[in-house]
């Protein structure tokens, strides 16, 4: 079993390998691949500093991603982080690189001042769920979540 796992903060010079991963992730969820779309979306949040990425490696290939967004509470008057993208390649499951993503950005939240972090999931993706419980993650019981769609 492989164990040379690293977890690398990405940079612009991860972007060709982010893509592979994002766009597999994309297509995951049922999307349409769309590499140039994934390519532009992620140098625009890299470029921007509006995102930051944690690329996973397995044996030196990419094995997996997550993607941290940071927003802001007014009423606690602090940053948080929204864990908005967690995926790990079919080939990478089951070695432990989700947990150590999980862990890689709960201590980049400890290190950046954040009050906390934040994560939704498809309410069927219920392994996750169990992943997500197991590393202390709260299912949130005190607000509902409401979305507006502003596209046809």
């Amino acid at each position: 079993m492989s164990t040379d796992i690293q977890i690398l903060n990405a940079g612009p010079e991860h972007i060709d390998v982010l893509v592979e991963l994002f766009d597999a992730y994309r297509v995951w969820y049922g999307m349409p691949t769309d590499k140039d779309g994934a390519r532009s979306f992620l140098s625009q949040r890299q470029r921007q500093n509006e995102s930051v990425i944690f690329l996973a490696t397995l044996d030196g290939k990419p094995a997996g991603f997550t993607q941290l967004y940071p927003m802001f509470s007014s009423v606690s008057m602090g940053t948080t982080w929204v864990l908005n993208d967690l995926f790990v390649a079919e080939f990478a499951r089951r070695n432990g690189i989700g947990t150590l993503l999980l862990e890689t950005a709960a201590e980049f939240g400890r290190e950046t001042g954040a009050l906390r972090m934040e994560l939704q999931t498809e309410i069927s993706n219920t392994g996750a769920q169990q992943v997500y419980e197991r590393h202390g993650w709260k299912k949130d019981a005190q607000f509902w979540y409401y979305s507006l769609p502003l596209e046809d």
